[in-house]
């Protein structure tokens, strides 16, 4: 086998192989009442925002990665005024905060945008792996608010604020993500010591005091956040591989990433480490703050993760577990010059395809260094929102149905019975087909069929299998959406 294909299928087989291991991955179930009843909420919400933001914006690169040592070719680094001397580029990159001054800034104009596309929660990001606050932080100076910030007299300065409370203020549950490693923190990335990879650059047995540090530190920002931010529904949080080494155990597949190097000689793989952040202590001291919080410790298998959060993809199947898809809607996950946005089309139908197995879409869209969306995102969110005003009712607080999808029609039903088929548009479809056949469900005698949207009586046919809807004309020449049909069914045979 030439080397070239070997890696290709090293590649694909620990891709695989991860995937495999987090969609199976056993779920610890939850045990506080007010934690149940709210995450039970959250499974009926269906539709969230995602935004990555951060000083990285000023460069149009992926976010923090740039300045991980490991060798990936998505976060090469290419920016700077020495992109090819390491120490430089950590200066450059961290002197952003000086020129990041994001003069259009205005939370409240994201806040509709994302209510009237239906979305019901949403997740900010407070801090990512750089260590960069977007809040008011008292324990330290890399932040948005520091004088040397050119945001910082800004009278909206404190941005994790202020998009939390626009948020609120439209009933949008409000998500904090925060990044559990802090690649600018001295107890972090200790400067007597080089930057391996990703993880802690020292070893936390042997420097306990300095490791005791930094869980202070850690603590001591998320417990900020849920103190002085008002309310908060979800504590999201990433950096998956900062935690325990025994509860690693179902990750390897998932936390040992591989990469071909630049020169195509091998391989980097970055460590695992034990690096306890002791997240049980955190969360109980977490829900004094803030009864009820639903948190999400992303990729560690254990009761902290109360629910999967799989990235930047679908499941192939319904999941035993509480789950959300965060899904970019164009560009990367932060902001991308000239970002090409998903349709309406596919937008609407990922959604749909999302719920119908039992998920939450949690759509990420990031803001650009002048504090403003592309227009592109904001034309996405419209599309949704025209299609939520006539479909919603079979997206919020529904369950799978099996088979779940038969072709091109996914299923869901509420718990009143009725059942909702989702015509996905096929290519070159503009409108509903005359007749749909659907072989897997079977309506009771009798029962009542309306396309959402429309008042009127559909008639139907039972068959030897399943069933046939007719589509009048009038109907189809005046279809109440766009994309996808979705049918009511009042109740089928069991």
């Amino acid at each position: 086998m030439k080397k070239g294909i070997f890696i290709l299928a090293v590649l694909f087989s620990v891709q695989m192989f991860s995937q495999a291991i987090y969609e199976d991955e056993r779920y610890v179930p939850e045990t506080d009442p007010l934690v149940l009843k709210n995450l039970d909420e959250w499974q009926g919400k269906k539709f969230g925002l995602l935004m990555h933001w951060g000083t990285y914006s000023e460069w149009g690169i992926v976010e923090s990665w740039s300045i991980c040592p490991e060798d990936y070719g998505w976060c090469e680094r290419t920016k700077g005024s020495d992109p090819a001397n390491y120490n430089q580029y950590v200066k450059d990159y961290e002197g952003l905060k000086k020129t990041f001054n994001p003069v259009k800034f205005n939370p409240e104009k994201w806040a509709k945008a994302a209510k009237n596309a239906g979305m019901k929660y949403m997740v900010f990001t407070t801090k990512h792996h750089d260590g960069f606050s977007m809040f008011d932080t008292k324990y330290s100076d890399y932040k948005v608010t520091d004088k040397d910030c050119a945001f910082s007299s800004n009278p909206r300065a404190n941005i994790a604020k202020e998009v939390f409370n626009a948020f609120r203020n439209e009933k949008l549950w409000i998500g904090a993500y925060f990044s559990k490693p802090d690649w600018h923190n001295e107890n972090y990335w200790n400067p007597y010591f080089p930057a391996f990879d990703r993880n802690v650059n020292y070893d936390p047995i042997a420097y306990p005091e300095k490791w005791k540090k930094y869980v202070n530190f850690t603590h001591n920002q998320i417990l900020e956040l849920l103190s002085d931010y008002g309310k908060v529904n979800i504590l999201w949080l990433d950096g998956g591989w900062v935690a325990k080494t025994a509860q690693n155990d179902v990750k390897k597949g998932y936390n040992e990433k591989f990469a071909e190097n630049e020169s195509g000689n091998g391989f980097i793989k970055h460590r695992v480490v034990d690096q306890d952040i002791k997240m049980d202590d955190l969360v109980v001291e977490a829900r004094q703050k803030q009864p009820g919080l639903i948190v999400v410790d992303r990729a560690v298998h254990g009761k902290n993760q109360n629910y999967l959060t799989p990235e930047n993809r679908v499941p192939e199947k319904t999941l035993p577990y509480p789950w959300e898809s965060c899904i970019t809607s164009g560009g990367g996950w932060s902001y991308t010059p000239d970002a090409q946005y998903m349709t309406g089309r596919q937008g609407i139908h990922m959604l749909v395809d999302v719920v119908a197995k039992g998920g939450n879409l949690l759509l990420n869209v990031a803001p650009g260094p002048d504090g403003e969306w592309q227009q592109g995102a904001y034309d996405l969110l419209a599309e949704y929102g025209a299609w939520m005003k006539v479909n919603s009712s079979a997206i919020y607080n529904t369950k799978p149905i099996a088979p779940y999808k038969e072709d091109n029609i996914c299923m869901t039903q509420n718990k009143a019975g009725n059942v909702f088929l989702f015509y996905l548009a096929k290519k070159g479809e503009n409108k509903i087909p005359s007749e749909v056949v659907v072989e897997s469900i079977s309506p009771k005698k009798g029962t009542k069929i309306t396309m959402l949207g429309s008042g009127t009586s559909l008639k139907w046919t039972k068959l030897d299998k399943g069933f046939k809807v007719i589509i009048p004309e009038q109907l189809r020449n005046n279809l109440p959406s766009k994309e996808a049909w979705t049918l009511k069914i009042e109740a089928i045979n069991r």
